[in-house]
């Protein structure tokens, strides 16, 4: 969680001079109680113009995600997955604004993800989750570009 946190405090600092927005100024606590809810609910923890912090659970594979501005950085909680980034989204469509989904990835990198394990995927790159066993939670901080 410490790392989560951490993780989320650094790419604000580093993203302070690309933004003309005023960065947050509240502290925000999440107490593992409302942690455990969000991650029962699914819905995000916090959101605001720079980024947003939400919970992930997955119990099979996903769509291929394209981000044209976000940056998605993961933090793996349980479980393992086999994910696959980067190569060719084929079949893609528009589903909204700066985002992306499509049918497969071809010649992407297929890495294991594990407890412990944080991926940082940099907007415009094609990410799926091809493989999940059992229940696979993690952190998601999407960063806005």
């Amino acid at each position: 969680m410490k790392i989560l946190f951490a993780l989320v405090a650094l790419v604000g600092i580093a993203l302070q001079p690309l933004r003309a927005e005023a960065p947050p100024t509240e502290v925000k606590f999440f107490d593992h109680v409302l942690v455990a809810q969000d991650f029962v609910r699914g819905f995000p923890m916090l959101v605001n113009d720079r980024y947003r912090v939400q919970p992930g659970r997955r119990t099979g594979p996903g769509q291929v995600e394209v981000h044209d501005r976000d940056t998605d950085i993961f933090y793996v909680l349980e479980g393992s997955a086999a994910f696959v980034t980067g190569g060719t989204a084929v079949n893609s469509q528009r589903i909204g604004p700066g985002e992306t989904r499509a049918e497969r990835i071809d010649g992407g990198v297929t890495r294991q993800l594990s407890p412990g394990d944080v991926i940082v995927i940099p907007p415009g790159i094609p990410h799926q989750f091809i493989q999940v066993k059992g229940t696979f939670s993690y952190f998601v901080v999407k960063v806005a570009n």
